[in-house]
């Protein structure tokens, strides 16, 4: 009987090990190639925040609208800005978003992320006696793509 169960346990020993080894290397090369995603876009509001990978959050912290409201009469057009602040493992740094604020660009790379602005709702200021309304802006956030290692080299039998 001790023969026996033996004898079943070293069948489906070899059994597994035969069906490990028939796996195509294209197929596990293929899970392992699959590719990663690389850039994603995001509306936020003033004061929210999103996890863009473990450990690095991108919050809005404020928007300054100084465009001319309108029905307003203006000496400049003013520009519209936003302020982030991004807590990474490698600490909380702040940088600002704008099209036409000046020492201020629409796209910017921080810690291998690079943050493009999208879209803003609304996309006009506001009534000169209207409520400040509920801004939302869009930006894209694309991560710097990782090299792809090299595959160590196949072995080859040698005949001697």
């Amino acid at each position: 009987m001790q023969a026996r169960l033996i004898g079943i346990i070293g069948c489906a020993l070899t059994a597994g090990v035969v069906a490990a080894c028939s796996i195509d290397s294209t197929q596990a090369e293929a899970v392992a190639d699959k590719p990663r995603k690389t850039s994603a876009s995001y509306a936020l509001r003033q004061g929210e925040s999103v996890m863009l990978a473990p450990g690095t959050h991108l919050k809005l912290e404020r928007i300054n609208d100084s465009r001319c409201g309108q029905g307003a009469v203006c000496v400049w057009a003013g520009y519209i800005s936003y302020t982030f602040m991004l807590t990474s493992p490698r600490g909380t740094r702040n940088f600002v978003l704008a099209e036409n604020m000046p020492n201020a660009k629409p796209a910017l790379t921080q810690d291998g992320l690079t943050f493009a602005l999208e879209k803003l709702e609304p996309p006009e200021p506001p009534a000169v006696d209207a409520p400040p309304p509920d801004y939302r802006v869009s930006l894209r956030v694309t991560i710097a793509r990782i090299a792809q290692t090299a595959r160590p080299p196949t072995r080859q039998a040698t005949s001697s």
